[in-house]
């Protein structure tokens, strides 16, 4: 057992990452399937297929809030766990871990409540028109019973992936997309669901994957084990928790009211078209920042460990060799959607029209795609060393300073015609990107040779 909790700084940082990434980047594309998946059967849908894809487009925003939460809790929480098992102090990670699951159950019983009694009013707010209000509360009254669901399975799972579970954290995401991808069709056109079989695939899916990774979290094979006596939350052990994740809540959660956003501006502009392919854009943007996403995890438990171990060179290497990886797939994937943006298009609807309009804006909107891999791997080695303001400030900057005030400018400044405004609204995301990214890399730059100048210091005061 003293080889398992000491390999993520003993291990060759190379060969570690791989080990470590390459599940979680395969989670993170097959969690991908739990959405894209849903769109792709509902957006070909015989006769309704365009409308019932925008309506349950709309509830995405409300599906980014809850997964949020389910963030704010484990990406807070998991990398500070990390960081004690670099100490040597597993009972305060496991306290760690038994107050998150705690926080999280009683999440999911508030968020379960708002859900069920207001998801109408929602829905229209976050851009619902007459048109797809129906399929948007058929499929949100559904996938508001799996949210404990949900929060338990993404909030948890992270704790797997902090401990060097890889390959199991991995698994917890596979189990409940295959599962997915078999109701989908079952459920939709078998059963003649539609949208609502779409939403139960989900929830039962998501409740697989929940029962794995609790049995693994209070079985044997962990490390750190979820236990009785560290259930009760203490302000001490959650808080600084919470203030860690607050930054990734506000990345994810930012995308609803960004959301909200977008649809209430294009469906000004655009109509329900604009509206619709906004949902096919989002689920493009989802193949550069979920992978993106599985690159940080699996760098965070390398650099989190090292960084309480006091190990600067492992922080140094593990950091650049994520920020290679990051920005290597961020340009494969640019180039791609630059060069054939109709196939992508293509895998979410049928509809022609919706097609055409979606490649000219995918061109617009994923622009300054190439850039992203810097923003993501700063912000993810942010959180991994325990440094909640840098990583608050990261995201507020790109989403609440740059992006939302674009959306409702750039319209005003490119007003031609109503399909130039159109576009223009498209625009504001790789203008934004490209400020954020400045930002980030200039605060970064100062911020990671002071904490490494700290970590020397110590380490010269210790030895």
């Amino acid at each position: 057992m003293t080889d398992q909790k000491t390999f993520l700084g003993t291990e060759p940082v190379g060969k570690l990452l791989a080990r470590l990434a390459l599940p979680t980047v395969a989670a993170q594309l097959i969690n991908m399937l739990y959405n894209i998946v849903d769109r792709i059967y509902i957006g070909h849908i015989p006769g309704e297929g365009a409308l019932a894809l925008t309506g349950v487009g709309v509830c995405m925003p409300i599906i980014l809030i809850v997964s949020a939460f389910a963030s704010l809790v484990g990406y807070g929480g998991s990398p500070r766990a990390s960081i004690f098992m670099g100490k040597n102090d597993t009972e305060t990670a496991e306290k760690i871990l038994g107050n998150s699951f705690s926080l999280l159950t009683i999440l999911s019983i508030c968020l379960t409540a708002v859900l069920l009694l207001w998801n109408e009013p929602l829905l229209l707010t976050f851009g619902a028109s007459e048109n797809t209000i129906g399929y948007a509360t058929s499929y949100m009254n559904i996938y508001a019973l799996g949210t404990i669901f949900v929060q338990l399975t993404l909030g948890m799972n992270s704790f797997i992936t902090a401990q060097g579970f890889a390959k199991t954290g991995m698994l917890s995401v596979l189990i409940g997309a295959v599962l997915n991808i078999i109701l989908d069709p079952i459920l939709i056109f078998g059963a003649g669901m539609g949208v609502k079989g779409a939403a139960l695939a989900t929830i039962i899916s998501q409740c697989a994957s929940c029962i794995w990774v609790l049995s693994f979290l209070f079985g044997k094979k962990t490390i750190l084990k979820i236990r009785k006596n560290y259930l009760k939350l203490e302000p001490s052990v959650i808080l600084p928790c919470v203030a860690l994740g607050l930054a990734t809540f506000i990345m994810q959660a930012s995308e609803s009211i960004i959301s909200v956003c977008f649809n209430s501006s294009l469906l000004t502009y655009g109509g329900d078209i604009a509206v619709g392919a906004m949902t096919i854009l989002s689920s493009v943007m989802q193949f550069a920042m979920l992978p993106l996403q599985g690159l940080g995890q699996g760098a965070q438990p390398i650099i989190s460990y090292n960084y309480g171990a006091g190990n600067v060179k492992r922080v140094r290497s593990a950091f650049f060799l994520l920020l290679k990886c990051s920005m290597a797939y961020a340009v494969l994937l640019w180039g791609a959607v630059m060069l054939v943006p109709e196939l992508f298009a293509s895998i979410f609807t049928a509809d022609a029209a919706l097609v055409a309009f979606s490649k000219t804006a995918l061109r617009i909107y994923m622009a300054a795609l190439f850039l992203f891999g810097i923003q993501m791997a700063c912000q993810m080695t942010f959180t991994s060393l325990g440094n909640a303001k840098a990583s608050i400030a990261v995201a507020v900057v790109r989403k609440f300073i740059l992006l939302i005030p674009l959306i409702y400018a750039m319209p005003r400044i490119f007003h031609s015609s109503s399909l130039m405004s159109t576009y223009a609204i498209y625009m504001a995301e790789p203008i934004a990107d490209t400020l954020a990214v400045t930002f980030t890399g200039i605060l970064f730059f100062f911020q990671f040779r002071k904490i490494v100048k700290r970590m020397e210091t110590s380490f010269n005061k210790t030895s």
